[in-house]
C-alpha cells in the first residue's frame, strides 16, 4: 500500500520592526503580502510572486521531492515599520490557530519568520506564534523556521523549534536557498531524525553597516563569522552531526531585552550543538571591536559628488525603508541641489502627494514640487521627466523575480538632480525601480539610494564596493547607535558601552 503523503502546514509572519518608527497597521501588510489558504500556495508557485523568496523556495523543493499535502494557512509580510498594532496581530493569531486546528493531523510545519518583529504589546511575537503552534500540535510534530539574519533570538525562538535556518548573505541573496534548506531539514525530521538547538547570545549589538557578507565584506567581521560557521560544520568533530549554523546579527532598532549577536546551531546531538555554538561565540567576541559604523559626513559626501571622476553610489543609510525609515528625508537631496551636483539621480523618495501632483500635471510639465508637506516641507521648481503607474518586476538583488507594488511613480528634475518619487515605501534596492522611469544607470554619475545595504546586491553591476559612500545623515535607521534613546537593550552592550565584558 502506498504510504500517505506528508501533511505539512505552512504559515508566516515577517516584518522587521523599528521601535522608533510609526505603528504598522493592516494596510502595511495588505499592500505588500497577505495571502491565505490556496492563494498563498498559488502565489508561492507563480513566476513573479508578491512575497520574498523563502516560501517559494520551500514549496519548489517540496514539490521536486515528491508528492506532499501542503496545508497553507496565512502568510503576512510587510515592509519594515514600527511595532505592529497588537489588535491586528491578535486577529492574525486567530487565523493561524483556526487554520492549524482545521488542518487535522500534521506531519510537519514550516514557518516563515523574520525574527525582529514587535507589536505594541509584545516584544516577541514570533515566540508567541511558535508557542501557539506547539500548543496545538504538541511536542512531537517537527517545526522548522527560516529567519532573516537580522533576527533577535529569544529563548522561545529556539526552544520551540526543531530546525532553525537563518539567512547567510547580506545583502540577502539566499532567501530561496534557505527556504529549500528548510524543506530538506523538515523532510529529515519527518523521516524520524531528532535535533537539538543551542544558542549563545553576546553583548554585541552590531550597527547595520557592519553586517555585510560576500564581496562587500572586506575587513567586515560578520561575513568572516558566517564563513567560519559554514566551514566548521563540515569539519571534525561536527561533520555529519551539525545540520545548520546560523549567525544572527540582530536588529538594534527593535530595542528588545534579547538583542545581541547570537550563534545558533542545529545538530543531531546536544554536545555538538552547544560546543560549536560556544566556539563561534568566542570567535565573534574576538572580533567585537570591529562591529562599528564608519560613515562619511554629509559635507564630505557632497564634496566627493562634485569632484568624482568615476560613478559613485551614495547610501542614505539613516533613512532606509528596509529598516523602518520613512524614505522621505531630504538632507542629501537639498545638499546636492545647493551644491549643483551634476549627473545625480536620487531614489526612491516616498511622497504619495508629490507623485499624485506629478501625474496630475503630466510628463514634461513644470511644477512647484512640494516635498514632505506632512512633516518637513520643502519646495523647489521641478520638471516632470517621466511617469509610471504599474507594479515593477524586480530584476536583481533581494527583489529579483518579485512583483513589487510601488504605486504611482514620477521622475522629476529638481535643480538639475533627477529625483525618483514613489507612492509606496520601499527601499531602492533594485535598478528596475529606476529603469521603470527611464533611468539608464550608464548615464548616472552620482546615484543616491534610500537603502542601507540591499542596494549592493542590485546595483553591483555598475557600482563596486569601492564606489560606495555610506553617508552620515539624520534618520530613524542611523547606524550611529549612540543617537537613540534605548529603553530595553541589555546593558552594558557593545559598541554603546566600551567597558562591556563577556564572561
Amino acid at each position: 500500500m502506498t504510504p500517505p503523503h506528508k501533511r505539512v502546514a505552512i504559515l508566516g509572519f515577517s516584518i522587521e520592526c523599528n521601535r522608533f518608527a510609526p505603528i504598522a497597521t493592516e494596510p502595511d501588510f495588505r499592500t505588500r503580502t497577505w495571502f491565505e489558504g490556496a492563494a498563498m500556495l498559488a502565489e508561492a508557485r507563480s513566476p513573479a510572486p508578491r512575497m520574498l523568496a523563502e516560501l517559494p523556495g520551500f514549496v519548489a523543493d517540496m514539490d521536486q521531492a515528491g508528492p506532499w499535502d501542503p496545508m497553507p494557512i496565512m502568510l503576512a509580510m510587510a515592509e519594515p515599520n514600527g511595532p505592529v498594532e497588537h489588535a491586528l496581530f491578535t486577529r492574525m493569531m486567530a487565523t493561524w490557530e483556526a487554520g492549524l486546528r482545521a488542518a487535522g493531523t500534521l506531519d510537519g510545519i514550516y514557518v516563515v519568520l523574520h525574527g525582529a518583529g514587535l507589536t505594541t504589546q509584545d516584544d516577541d511575537p514570533e515566540g508567541t506564534l511558535l508557542a501557539l503552534v506547539r500548543t496545538i500540535v504538541g511536542p512531537s510534530v517537527p517545526v522548522v523556521a527560516s529567519l532573516d539574519l537580522h533576527a533577535n533570538v529569544s529563548a522561545q525562538d529556539t526552544a520551540l523549534l526543531d530546525g532553525f535556518v537563518g539567512y547567510r548573505t547580506n545583502p540577502h541573496m539566499d532567501m530561496r536557498e534557505r527556504g529549500a534548506e528548510s524543506s530538506i531539514l523538515l523532510r529529515r525530521l519527518m523521516a524520524g531524525e531528532s535535533t537539538h538547538i543551542a544558542s549563545v547570545r553576546l553583548p554585541i549589538v552590531p550597527p547595520t553597516v557592519s553586517m555585510l557578507t560576500g564581496a562587500d565584506a572586506a575587513h567586515r567581521p560578520y561575513g568572516e563569522l558566517i564563513d567560519l560557521g559554514q566551514r566548521r560544520m563540515h569539519e571534525q568533530p561536527y561533520a555529519g552531526r551539525v545540520l545548520n549554523v546560523s549567525i544572527m546579527g540582530g536588529f538594534a532598532f527593535a530595542d528588545t531585552p534579547f538583542n545581541g549577536l547570537t550563534t545558533v546551531v542545529t545538530a543531531l546531538d546536544p554536545v555538538s550543538a552547544h560546543v560549536l555554538a560556544h566556539e563561534l561565540a568566542i570567535a565573534a567576541w574576538a572580533r567585537r571591536h570591529a562591529f562599528r559604523a564608519d560613515l562619511t559626513p554629509l559635507d564630505e559626501a557632497v564634496r566627493r559628488a562634485c569632484t568624482t571622476t568615476r560613478p559613485l553610489a551614495f547610501a542614505d543609510v539613516a533613512d532606509n525603508p528596509g529598516g523602518g525609515g520613512r524614505g522621505n528625508t531630504l538632507h542629501i537631496l537639498r545638499a546636492f541641489v545647493e551644491a549643483g551636483v551634476e549627473g545625480a539621480v536620487i531614489g526612491l523618495i516616498w511622497d504619495p502627494d508629490l507623485a499624485e501632483d506629478a501625474h496630475r500635471a503630466g510628463q514634461g510639465i513644470h511644477i512647484d514640487a512640494q516635498f514632505g508637506r506632512a512633516d518637513q516641507p520643502w519646495s523647489h521648481p521641478a520638471q516632470v521627466l517621466a511617469l509610471h503607474d504599474a507594479p515593477v518586476r524586480g530584476r536583481r538583488g533581494i527583489f529579483a523575480g518579485n512583483t513589487v507594488p510601488l504605486g504611482p511613480m514620477a521622475l522629476l528634475d529638481v535643480g538639475g538632480v533627477h529625483v525618483a518619487i514613489a507612492s509606496r515605501r520601499v527601499q531602492c534596492a533594485d535598478p528596475a525601480f529606476l529603469e521603470a522611469l527611464g533611468v539608464d544607470l550608464a548615464d548616472v554619475r552620482c546615484l543616491v539610494v534610500k537603502s542601507r545595504g540591499h542596494f549592493r546586491g542590485g546595483f553591483d553591476e555598475v557600482f563596486g564596493p569601492d564606489q560606495i559612500v555610506e553617508v552620515d545623515a539624520p534618520g530613524l535607521t542611523s547606524p550611529m547607535l549612540e543617537r537613540f534613546d534605548w529603553k530595553n537593550l541589555p546593558r552594558p552592550v557593545l559598541p554603546l558601552d566600551p567597558e562591556t565584558q563577556w564572561p
